[in-house]
This record gives C-alpha cells, sequence and structure tokens, in this order.
C-alpha cells in the first residue's frame, strides 16, 4: 500500500556530493555516482541533486556571511543578503533530500579542502543546528548519508594505521552535529597499490543498492 508520505519521500531526490578535485576519471566520484544512479532507480521519481565541488567550487566563508549567519533575517543588510544566498541554496538542498551521498577522497588524512567549505556553508545556526542547555541539536531530519571514501593507502577500521584516518570520525562528528546519524561508510582502500580495494567497494555498493530494492 502507497501513503501520501510514503509517496512524498519517494519524490524527494538524492543528494549525490562531489569532492575530488580530480574531475576526471576520480575512484570516489565514479563509486559515488554508481550508488546515487542505483538508489534512484529503486527510489521513485526524485532524481539526483549532484553538487560537483570540484568542477564548482564554493567560496570560502568571509567575515560578511559570517556575520550574516547570526543576524536575524529582517535584520540583514543587501550585502549580507547577497552573501548568505548561496549557502542558503546548499541548506535549501539538503533539507529538500532524501538520502544523501558524500563522496570523500582522503587528503592528508582527512576530507578534501573542497568538502570542508560545503560543510562550513550548511553547518547553520538556526537552520541545520541550535545550541541548547544540554548541547548542540541538529535541526535536519534523519535520513540515510552514504560516505564514499578513497584513499592510496589502507586506512579502514581494524587495519595498523586506522588511527590516522580522521576524515570519517570528522565527518560522522559533523553529520551527526546537524542531525545525520544513519550513516554508512564505503571504504575503497589502497587504491594507489592496485584495484582490489576498488573492487571491493564496488561489491559492497552493489550490494547496498540491492538491499534497498528488496
Amino acid at each position: 500500500m502507497t501513503t501520501a508520505a510514503n509517496e512524498n519521500a519517494q519524490s524527494q531526490p538524492i543528494l549525490l556530493i562531489t569532492s575530488s578535485p580530480n574531475t576526471v576519471d576520480a575512484v570516489s566520484t565514479n563509486l559515488a555516482k554508481r550508488l546515487a544512479e542505483g538508489l534512484a532507480a529503486n527510489a521513485g521519481d526524485g532524481g539526483i541533486v549532484h553538487r560537483d565541488l570540484g568542477a564548482d567550487p564554493l567560496p570560502h566563508l568571509d567575515s560578511t556571511t559570517i556575520g550574516a549567519f547570526y543576524t536575524p533575517e529582517e535584520d540583514r543588510s543587501d550585502e549580507q543578503k547577497a552573501a548568505i544566498a548561496l549557502s542558503d541554496e546548499l541548506v535549501d538542498e539538503l533539507i529538500a533530500a532524501g538520502p544523501i551521498v558524500i563522496a570523500a577522497p582522503m587528503h592528508n588524512f582527512g576530507i578534501s579542502s573542497l568538502l570542508k567549505v560545503w560543510l562550513d556553508h550548511i553547518a547553520r545556526y538556526g537552520r541545520t543546528f541550535l545550541p541548547t542547555g544540554e548541547g548542540p541539536k541538529g535541526l535536519l531530519a534523519d535520513r540515510p548519508v552514504y560516505i564514499v571514501t578513497s584513499r592510496g593507502g589502507v586506512y579502514g577500521p581494524g587495519t595498523p594505521f586506522n588511527h590516522l584516518d580522521l576524515l570519517e570520525p570528522y565527518l560522522r562528528r559533523v553529520l551527526n552535529f546537524v542531525g545525520l546519524e544513519d550513516i554508512t561508510v564505503v571504504y575503497a582502500e589502497g587504491t594507489g597499490k592496485g584495484t582490489d580495494g576498488i573492487q571491493a567497494a564496488e561489491a559492497e555498493i552493489e550490494s547496498l543498492i540491492a538491499a534497498e530494492a528488496a
């Protein structure tokens, strides 16, 4: 039986965030695209909204934008309104989305600077989080988030160098901060050493797609 709520959920787009500066054949991008396409095929007519941070990098926050974040909407100057418009667009994309797929290549043990800027734009006081007496409260409705991370070495859970992986714990912390807690991580490990890690990630992605279709 299809309810109105189900129909609404099916019409929500999948938000695909790719963050590699390599805009040609990046491992994380290719894997994340496959996952997003597979999820979209199972999810109805919402389609995919693709924010390619490598092809279209976001500007770093400046003092005007940060000031606008903490100024009530009715009190913002024209300059602040113009400065905050892109951030509002990014937050609106996030709020409107169903499942979220984030391609996150490891750069120097963490996320790429391109992805960090996106996070800076969407971590918004009053829109995606609020401070409370018990700590910050995330305002986004939870939904599945898939992080597809590629790395030249091997840093995943249970490996000798897992302590060097700053990417996964940081992304989890920021996403939890804004209310997103249903997080699945797909690792493409050792991409600098061969294709075994990519093939393992491809197999995991196909399993995730099949599970969503079941």
